[in-house]
């Protein structure tokens, strides 16, 4: 009887503790830290979503400590998961500079109860938990294409004829974008079939000094180019840059892709770039620290499953192949969350957005 009565006063200091962190208005991730790893530092769009993690941290009462540093290679970010380790943290979100090269790293992190997120770019579902993605290929392969449109109409160039284009990113073993590359020419093939392509992909690596050299090669190598597409953050400025170099506006070449409004400000008012979009990549890193925290903390997810985010709002667990054709997902703690929406920046928008 006396066990019994025990069990029972603990079970009630239980539900009153968690009744108590509830009338507080504690996070279900209130005293975490996790280990935020950009893909690269020093780079607008991975500052920006640093920015947005630490701004809702503080309202969840996570910490958020910030990994980076200023190369873009497997070795580095290697260095900085086992620093992460190290140090302890209770999560890790991570935006993973290759698709499988960090594989048995992160696994080992999982292992030893550090759960792990991705975002931006991801790696095999089997080493992190959840994947917070921008939007599934199938949507933003044809929005590269169709800024690329507006922007060359805008030149009065006739989209059913014959349009050389060209892709420039970082490379094709980062599976979100070479997976936007694809969707996004096989839409051209489908959508505007006299369009040509002048070359295979451009490659600059993720390297900002790069993205200009390259980006002045495809120029040289073609100079009648029509479209160039470049679908990294990274890449779209260094190809803006090198117009600009050459003295070429948007009159001359369409250039558009992905990149945070404050890395592309300087191009739109030089008149190189007029069009170009992205998604708030702030919401995005603060999701991704969330929701790797928010497992770590004992929390079990599985597919269909909705998680309300304070200040983000709902979002749904999905399968792996709702954003990978073919990926399985496992029972529980697995899957893919979209952010709701993305943006297409122009002179009438984007002072709006101040990342």
């Amino acid at each position: 009887m006396k066990k019994v009565l025990s069990l029972v006063l603990a079970l009630c200091m239980v539900l009153a503790a968690c009744s108590f962190a509830l009338a507080e208005g504690k996070s279900p991730v209130d005293g975490m830290t996790v280990a935020f790893i950009p893909k690269v530092s020093g780079n607008s769009f991975f500052e920006a979503a640093n920015d947005g993690a630490q701004k809702y941290s503080a309202d969840w009462g996570l910490t958020v400590d910030y990994i980076g540093a200023p190369t873009a290679d497997v070795p580095t970010q290697l260095e900085l998961i086992q620093q992460a380790i190290d140090k302890g943290v209770n999560a890790i979100c991570i935006s993973s500079v290759d698709a499988t090269a960090l594989d048995e790293k992160l696994q080992e992190a999982q292992a030893a109860g550090i759960y792990v997120s991705t975002w931006d770019s991801d790696v095999s579902p089997d080493s992190r938990a959840l994947m917070v993605s921008q939007g599934t290929a199938a949507v933003l392969g044809p929005m590269l294409v169709e800024m690329g449109v507006e922007s060359l109409k805008e030149r009065g160039i006739d989209v059913t004829g014959e349009v050389k284009y060209v892709w420039h990113f970082s490379n094709p073993t980062v599976a979100d974008q070479n997976s936007w590359y694809v969707a996004g020419d096989q839409y051209i093939k489908d959508t505007y079939p006299t369009w040509v392509a002048v070359s295979d992909p451009y490659y600059s690596e993720q390297d900002p000094a790069k993205s200009v050299s390259i980006g002045e090669s495809v120029l040289e190598a073609h100079p009648d180019v029509d479209l160039i597409i470049c679908n990294d953050s990274t890449a779209l400025p260094g190809q803006c840059q090198a117009a600009l170099n050459k003295g070429l506006t948007a009159a001359d070449v369409t250039i558009t892709g992905f990149c945070p409004p404050s890395g592309m400000t300087t191009y739109l008012e030089a008149g190189v770039c007029t069009r170009w979009g992205l998604w708030d990549c702030g919401v995005q890193g603060a999701m991704g620290c969330y929701l790797a925290a928010y497992i770590s903390a004992g929390n079990t997810v599985h597919v269909g499953d909705k998680i309300d985010i304070p200040g983000i709002g709902e979002v749904e667990i999905l399968a792996n192949s709702d954003l990978v054709e073919g990926q399985e997902t496992a029972a529980e703690n697995n899957g893919v969350v979209l952010l709701p929406e993305r943006v297409v920046f122009t002179a009438d928008n984007v002072a709006d957005y101040n990342f």
